[in-house]
C-alpha cells in the first residue's frame, strides 16, 4: 500500500475522545518496548510520525493515526512495564480493556511479540484476552533483524506453536530495521480495511 498522507489525530484516555469517523481500526497490542511505534512508522514509510522511545512505558494513552482517511492505526499502551506504578498499570489496563471490548470500529488486532524471546506470562494473558474478545488477529514476531536470517522462519513457527498451537492465526516476521517483511503484512491488513 502506498500511504500518502498519514497523520497523528489524537491521544485518547476515554471513549468520548475517540475519533468518530467510522473508519476501520487496526489495533497494535504488545508489551512495552516491543516496537509498536516503529512498526507504524515502517508500514507508512515515515521516520517518526509515531513517537518512538528507547524507554519502555512511554505510551500511556491510546494513539490514533489516520492513514489517508482509509483507516486508523491505533497504538495501545504497552503492558508489563515494571517501573509503572501499580495504580498506573491498573489505569492503563482499564482503558485498554474498555477500548477492546466496546469499540465497534476495530477490524483487526495486530499482536506484536519479540522474536528473540518466548512469550511471557503477560503475552499469554493478552493473547487469551484477544481470543476471548472474538476480534480478528494476526501475530507479528517483531525485531527479526536481531536474529540470523536463516533462523527467522523456524523461530516464527515455534513462536506460533507456543501461542497458537492450532495454527489458525497468521504469524509473520517483521523488522523495522530491514523493512523486508512489510509487503506480506500489508497484504493481510488490506483484507481488513476494504
Amino acid at each position: 500500500m502506498n500511504v500518502k498522507n498519514p497523520k497523528f489525530e489524537i491521544s485518547a484516555v476515554s471513549p468520548k475522545q475517540y475519533p468518530n469517523k467510522n473508519l476501520p481500526e487496526i489495533v497494535l497490542v504488545g508489551k512495552s518496548n516491543v516496537g509498536k511505534s516503529s512498526f507504524i512508522n515502517t508500514m507508512i514509510n515515515r521516520k517518526n510520525l509515531a513517537r518512538t522511545s528507547s524507554e519502555p512505558g512511554k505510551t500511556r494513552q491510546i494513539n490514533f493515526y489516520n492513514i489517508d482517511n482509509l483507516f486508523y492505526f491505533v497504538d495501545l499502551p504497552g503492558y508489563g512495564y515494571s517501573k509503572m506504578s501499580k495504580k498506573e498499570q491498573e489505569q492503563v489496563g482499564h482503558f485498554i480493556e474498555e477500548y477492546l471490548f466496546n469499540r465497534h470500529e476495530i477490524s483487526l488486532v495486530i499482536f506484536l511479540i519479540d522474536i528473540r524471546h518466548n512469550p511471557t506470562e503477560n503475552d499469554k494473558l493478552m493473547y487469551d484476552y484477544i481470543i476471548r474478545s472474538g476480534l480478528p488477529c494476526i501475530i507479528i514476531a517483531n525485531k527479526a533483524d536481531k536474529i540470523a536470517v536463516t533462523k527467522v522462519e523456524d523461530t516464527v513457527k515455534s513462536l506460533q506453536k507456543l501461542l497458537n498451537p492450532i495454527g489458525d492465526i497468521p504469524t509473520l516476521p517483521f523488522s523495522s530495521e530491514r523493512k523486508i517483511y512489510s509487503e506480506q503484512v500489508w497484504n493481510l491488513i488490506e483484507n481488513y480495511i476494504n
